[in-house]
């Protein structure tokens, strides 16, 4: 029985919502798509699809399974490349979508590294706190800080993504430290492009809301306003690691801290046929930032 290719079934089926597009893309029959998604599931014992007359969605299962099944395939993927890579030359423009401050902290200052390493790639690096259409606006690879259960892309974690409370010392002299959550409602709390913070702590998860004390579309401001000592913020560690060192600013709450499933992924179009100039650039960064990136090393990280 060919599981693996029933799990590529599923992904394509999954990725563009319709058997008849699956069956195009794959080379088969839609009445074979349909039978295998169906062996797959009664081999499960449960549903992973949810048929209706204009589309295919995925169940609760389907979703859990389709994160699986993407990263199984992304495995297989890289084993094959790791055998084949060294019979290729990485060479051509490669084009990068980063956010704003990860891209300026963590990837230009390794270019040159990378470009001395790979001397025919040429880089074209836009940095946005936006999501970019990879396939649409023609990326190679792009950056992303988020919860990617959901994406139809080629996702590889690259690194975890620590969010910490903290503040200056001289704000928390000033206004004096929160021991519970419910002590933030007497403080001045700092946000960017949302009005609430989703945190994960002794009893699960938990939605603060957040009525900022400064308006603003860049993360950059609030970090400057945290250092400042204007108020409380939930910022990254590879953004505040250094300050988290220095004393400069102090974890508060530490109890508390960002949803979990955030973390440093580079995304691409598709598996198949990889660039060999995005193949290296991912394993470069991957092998950059480590199981544990040079910006939480030396920290206390909490444990909620």
């Amino acid at each position: 029985m060919d599981r693996l290719g029933d799990l590529e079934i599923f992904a394509r089926v999954a990725a563009t919502g319709s058997m008849s597009q699956a069956a195009r893309e794959l080379g088969l029959s839609p009445p074979v798509i349909s039978k295998r998604i169906k062996r797959l599931e009664e081999r499960l014992g449960t549903r992973l699809l949810q048929r209706t007359t204009r589309q295919i969605v995925l169940t609760d299962a389907g979703r859990g399974f389709h994160e699986r099944v993407i990263a199984i395939l992304g495995s297989v993927d890289e084993a094959e490349a790791w055998v084949s890579q060294r019979a290729h030359v990485a060479r051509g423009p490669l084009r990068i979508s980063a956010p704003t401050t990860f891209g300026r902290l963590h990837v230009a200052p390794h270019l040159v590294r990378f470009l001395e390493r790979y001397p025919e790639i040429s880089v074209d690096l836009s940095l946005s706190d936006s999501f970019v259409d990879v396939v649409g606006d023609g990326f190679d690879v792009a950056l992303r800080i988020a919860d990617l259960g959901d994406t139809s892309l080629v996702a590889r974690k690259l690194a975890p993504n620590h969010r910490l409370l903290c503040a200056a010392p001289d704000y928390l002299a000033r206004h004096g430290k929160p021991q519970n959550l419910g002590d933030l409602a007497r403080h001045k709390l700092l946000v960017h492009n949302a009005d609430h913070w989703r945190l994960d702590g002794p009893d699960g998860p938990v939605t603060i809301p957040v009525p900022s004390v400064v308006v603003t579309n860049s993360s950059e401001v609030i970090r400057e306003a945290v250092l400042a000592g204007l108020g409380i913020a939930l910022r990254s560690t590879w953004d505040i690691g250094p300050e988290l060192k220095s004393g400069q600013l102090v974890q508060v709450l530490p109890r508390y801290r960002g949803g979990q499933r955030v973390a440093i992924y580079a995304i691409y179009p598709s598996r198949r046929h990889l660039p060999q100039r995005t193949r290296v650039f991912i394993d470069f960064l991957a092998e950059l930032y480590g199981p544990v990136p040079s910006w939480d090393q030396g920290l206390d990280l909490p444990t909620p």
